[in-house]
């Protein structure tokens, strides 16, 4: 892998779905899961500041790696620029279906 080689991951993190850029995404010995290392975010604006990107900033502080279960990652991209970093909710009528067992129930739910 070159030394610019960058990466979009998605994937499902109670009941949200994150983007997050990244240096390297591999599967390591760790079965099931996949390893996401060198975490990247867009240059800091001094006038505009987003509030999903500065709250991934904070949740990742001081994170090398971290490993996300395979049956959570969406989708990985390679992509030549780093974009903006977001959490987003996972909307009902969209096209991001979840599998059983990847989100908790909902607490609202009578059981």
């Amino acid at each position: 892998m070159s030394n610019k080689t960058r990466f979009r991951v998605q994937f499902i993190n109670q009941g949200k779905v994150y983007e997050i850029f990244a240096r390297e995404v591999y599967q390591e010995q760790l079965y099931g899961f996949v390893t996401i290392e060198g975490l990247l975010f867009g240059e800091r604006s001094q006038v505009v500041v987003d509030p999903s990107e500065e709250r991934l900033r904070n949740e990742f502080e001081g994170v090398q790696r971290f490993h996300i279960p395979l049956h959570a990652v969406i989708r990985v991209d390679e992509v030549e620029e780093v974009g903006t970093a977001r959490i987003r909710d996972m909307s009902p009528g969209g096209n991001v279906h979840v599998l059983p067992g990847v989100v908790p129930p909902d607490p609202g739910r009578g059981r």
